[in-house]
């Protein structure tokens, strides 16, 4: 799509959207931040969506100035179909016009790719709730941004964009997220917080991996299933179970959705029966079982700094009868400081695997002679499916471009449940060289 088309299709598509929201006002939970936004956003969903007559959500990742507005007209992607891009703009057109059968509730992911990103839709784009995740000190796309410190500037506009007499919820682990209270609390904005931080108004505690006792080869042996941990709030503590999803950023998302649970006044007992609905969205620390009774730990949707080192250190605390391998593709759009974030992910990845194996020039620099290296996905997820046995755990991560998914595919114990199972399995992202 060429960047002239691009700018049409959005300021057509944004116009649309405004009057949308101008003519059914519905509930707007938004979401932003560095890491977990979609897992967020799906937890939210399951908190909110028997709590209203009719919710909406941002499918998959679809939190970009096309995908947003995409998601209020309620229109699905048309990639470089033409026509699919006119057929959108009139169902837009006849939402607007007609008295349709529209959300009451809108759940929204917002995303920042460049400066200006949040800002602009802020000015027309009020929550009633707005949810900030963790922001990374080295987050993705800084490279399009001056410093860090202005990628947290582009993330916190939307919490000043809240609704006078709205909620902020934000993150009670991170000092600079929660410099953005009083700033709320100022502007007739209340504030809710969660984390594993003793003062949230959502309290993680007891985190803990999952395991299913199951027998391979004849022996008994305890395969990962998923996750748990207890909930507190209010004076109550809750037992919370997960499957097929690992990792402590998820307790973090779900107590984001019980923190703006709360905030919208949904019974307690409400928002746990809708986490145990919560299902964790493809390539985001999905546990799958894996060739050779095997089990793969997908986290291939994306990648950073921080969310490596997050996956890694989950890798390294679980138990395993078998090796612990780290499949890691490039982290990309880290700009100057791509050089020494590869090197240190590198260096702990070597402390939390037994084998590593990496894709992509930006690993195979920083750890040249150390590790498994491969210039593509594809011959890495060969490589792997070659030395896999039973009992192994095998975490997959990279940015996007990098295509780790490829991989995870070439691990799965059931290939033909791909479509289910991973991410980008769309026939346009397949047709991608």
């Amino acid at each position: 799509m060429s960047s002239l088309l691009k700018k049409i299709l959005v300021t057509i598509l944004t116009i649309e959207s405004r009057l949308i929201l101008k003519k059914y006002k519905p509930y707007i939970v938004a979401v932003t931040g560095s890491v977990g936004k979609t897992s967020t956003k799906d937890a939210l969903y399951s908190v909110f969506k028997d709590q209203s007559k009719y919710v909406r959500k941002s499918e998959k990742s679809m939190n970009s100035e096309l995908g947003l507005p995409l998601t209020i007209i309620g229109a699905p992607n048309a990639w470089h179909s033409l026509s699919g891009w006119l057929q959108n703009i009139f169902q837009g057109m006849e939402v607007i016009i007609w008295h349709a059968d529209y959300p009451d509730c809108l759940i929204l992911e917002i995303g920042a790719d460049h400066p200006g990103d949040i800002s602009r839709v802020t000015r027309w784009l009020k929550p009633d709730i707005a949810v900030i995740t963790l922001v990374s000190q080295t987050p993705v796309h800084v490279e399009f941004f001056p410093t860090p410190a202005d990628v947290f500037k582009e993330k916190s506009a939307l919490a000043l964009a809240v609704k006078k007499g709205g909620t902020l919820v934000l993150f009670a682990d991170d000092e600079k997220v929660m410099s953005l209270a009083p700033v709320a609390l100022q502007s007739g904005i209340s504030v809710k917080t969660y984390g594993i931080n003793a003062q949230a108004d959502a309290r993680g505690s007891e985190y803990a991996p999952v395991y299913a006792h199951t027998i391979v080869n004849q022996v008994a042996v305890d395969t990962l299933v998923g996750m748990s941990f207890k909930l507190d709030i209010e004076g109550n503590s809750i037992p919370i179970t997960i499957n097929g999803a690992v990792g402590s950023p998820y307790v973090y998302s779900l107590l984001a959705a019980v923190a703006a649970g709360r905030a919208k006044s949904i019974a307690i007992s409400c928002i746990v029966k809708g986490l145990g609905n919560f299902h964790a969205p493809n390539g985001r620390m999905n546990v799958i079982p894996g060739i050779n009774n095997s089990v793969i730990i997908d986290d291939t949707y994306n990648s950073s700094p921080d969310a490596a080192e997050s996956a890694l250190v989950t890798l390294k605390s679980l138990q395993c009868s078998g090796r612990k391998i780290a499949v890691l593709g490039d982290m990309l759009e880290l700009g100057k400081y791509s050089s020494d974030e590869h090197k240190r992910i590198g260096k702990l990845a070597l402390e939390c695997a037994n084998i590593v194996v990496t894709v992509g020039q930006r690993f195979k620099t920083s750890l040249e002679g150390t590790v498994k290296s491969f210039d593509t996905s594809t011959e890495a997820g060969e490589y792997v499916a070659s030395i896999v046995k039973a009992g192994d755990i095998v975490l997959v991560k990279g940015s996007q471009s990098t295509r780790m998914e490829r991989v995870s595919l070439a691990l799965l114990n059931e290939p033909r449940r791909a479509p289910e199972l991973l991410v980008r399995q769309e026939k346009e992202w397949l047709e991608k060289a």
